[in-house]
């Protein structure tokens, strides 16, 4: 410490010397940066300012890789059907005396059908100037789907209206009975991977951002939850033959502090009988 101090002492003294040696020149402001430090002498004074560090917009300019924490999106859920609906028998359950189920059964109500992210965190790393950036991250993607016929997913037990008869395996069916609530919830532990451009790397209420890319998310959670006068609050869960693994082309757009984000998956959310392919639009609370 003694050491440090006396290099400080013999730097200063030496800049103040130096800084006299020549009184025909304009007095200004002289600075020297050694690492780390910086040595400011004043005008007209002799006072010699001594800082520590880059100051903060310095020290933002200069990092490569920087961290957003707990990112929200709120959004809503739905799905392109281009279900064949002639040759999805094995897996739908028709009730004798009703219309077979078709693509109007499996319609959502769009204003109910809700999505909300969480994301734990999200990076971004400088690639070009700041400007051009690889973000990633990681997080829950939360979709929920209400229905507005009466159908049920089920696993394993009686099949209805075939007397009796019992299976292993999924199955929808169209109910007997009314629901006031009646969705699907599909939940997936999710990786975005997008490449970013921002115009303003330094300010989040200028300048536009867009980001494209695609993400990588796993099912670990599927249920159908219910709710009507006859049975009251009922939730089912078990698997329902949807896809374990869910790839989506996913996207950002940002005008100042506002962004907007979407995404949709180009395969099914089924294994079998139903062709849907989920996509999600919504707004995201973020800093960038």
């Amino acid at each position: 410490m003694l050491k440090l101090f006396t290099t400080l002492l013999f730097i200063i003294f030496s800049f103040s010397v130096f800084a006299q040696t020549d009184s025909s020149k304009t007095a200004s402001a002289d600075t020297i940066r050694i690492g780390g430090l910086i040595i400011i002498k004043k005008n007209k004074s002799d006072d010699v300012n001594i800082t520590m560090g880059r100051n903060k917009k310095e020290r933002k300019r200069n990092t490569n890789i920087s961290t957003n924490w707990w990112i929200m999106d709120a959004g809503f859920s739905n799905y392109t059907d281009n279900t064949n609906y002639s040759t999805a028998n094995s897996y739908i359950v028709n009730r004798p005396g009703y219309p077979a189920l078709d693509k109007n059964d499996f319609k959502v109500n769009a204003g109910k059908s809700l999505n909300v992210n969480i994301w734990f965190f999200m990076q971004r790393y400088n690639l070009v100037k700041h400007h051009v950036n690889l973000k990633y991250g990681l997080g829950l993607e939360l979709n929920n789907y209400h229905f507005k016929s009466p159908i049920s997913y089920k696993e394993n037990g009686t099949i209805p209206y075939t007397a009796g008869t019992q299976t292993n395996a999924s199955f929808i069916f169209r109910d007997s009975v009314s629901f006031s609530k009646n969705k699907l919830a599909a939940d997936y532990l999710t990786v975005p991977f997008m490449l970013n451009f921002t115009t303003h790397p330094y300010s989040r209420r200028k300048g536009l951002s867009a980001s494209v890319g695609v993400s990588a998310g796993y099912l670990y959670s599927q249920r159908n939850k219910q709710k009507s006068a006859e049975r009251g609050k009922d939730t089912n869960k078990g698997d329902y033959d949807l896809e374990r693994f869910k790839f989506s082309y996913i996207a950002e757009l940002g005008l100042g502090p506002v962004r907007l984000y979407g995404s949709y998956s180009p395969k099914s959310m089924y294994t079998r009988g139903l062709e849907q392919k989920p996509y999600t639009v919504g707004i995201r609370f973020s800093n960038w």
